[in-house]
């Protein structure tokens, strides 16, 4: 059965390739489009793919009037959460690749679609090394007691922390909450220095220009340190299979399912 896809974001820099991937699959099938900056354009006209002539949406509401079994958001922290609400309330299933949601967001995001009987695929990363700093970052947490996440990216990131990283320290938490020797709210001085306390563990975030998007995962240990770090290399390549694989393994879900780990066969 043809998996009838629409993409969220579908002009930018993972969404473009991303709507030339599903086409090209012979299991996908493009179906809907949205971008509101290119909305009334054609996708061959974005993607540069005479062979993808898909009508660009505004709005999710509007592309999803076209029968949909699958969205994929990639928009903005600003937009996600009301497109994926927006999706499930059509009954449609999503694959959540933007950044921003809140636990607070995804518990409400959770709660719609278990309602509607629908799955809800959220991952920080789509790129299968990302899933695999996590993977070990998560085994590291059961033999080692005290770690720190480090966030980094360039200047003109808008939410803090990084997707990744708020995906990386829900599954550190999963595991159990670090032991510090100081609790941070004993920490004399400015106590925000410490970073921001996400799922009981320390998390740092650098904004600055010359970075390029990274999480680092830092564990100490008396006489030794451990440091597990992923590193975005700036192309939308790695990020397009683990988003594929995404695509036909959400249906299969009922309720919101954080990690492409969860589906993925170790």
């Amino acid at each position: 059965m043809t998996i009838r896809v629409c993409i969220s974001g579908v002009s930018g820099d993972i969404g473009k390739p991303l709507a030339v991937a599903v086409s090209k699959a012979d299991d996908l099938r493009l179906v809907g489009a949205v971008s509101r900056k290119q909305k009334g354009r054609s996708t061959k006209e974005v993607t540069g793919e005479a062979a993808i002539d898909v009508a660009i949406s505004g709005s999710v509401a509007e592309a999803l009037k076209t029968p949909t079994d699958v969205l994929v958001d990639f928009t903005s922290a600003e937009a996600v959460r009301a497109n994926v609400l927006a999706a499930i309330e059509r009954d449609v299933h999503v694959v959540v690749g933007s950044s921003g949601l809140t636990d607070q967001d995804y518990a409400e995001i959770d709660a719609a679609a278990r309602a509607r009987k629908v799955g809800v695929l959220a991952a920080g990363n789509f790129a299968i090394t990302a899933v695999l700093m996590q993977r070990f970052a998560c085994e590291a947490a059961r033999y080692v007691s005290q770690w720190e996440i480090i966030d980094y990216a360039y200047d003109g990131k808008k939410d803090s922390p990084s997707g990744t990283a708020r995906q990386l320290a829900f599954q550190l938490g999963q595991v159990r909450h670090p032991e510090p020797t100081i609790p941070v709210e004993k920490t004399v001085g400015v106590k925000e220095t410490r970073g921001a306390t996400m799922n009981g563990m320390q998390v740092h975030s650098l904004r600055l220009p010359g970075y390029s998007i990274a999480v680092e995962v830092i564990f100490g240990a008396k006489g030794e340190r451990l440091s597990i770090r992923h590193d975005d290399g700036g192309k939308s390549d790695p990020f397009i299979g683990g988003t594929l694989l995404a695509i036909r393994k959400v249906r299969d879900l009922v309720g919101l399912v954080r990690g492409l780990d969860k589906v993925m066969d170790f």
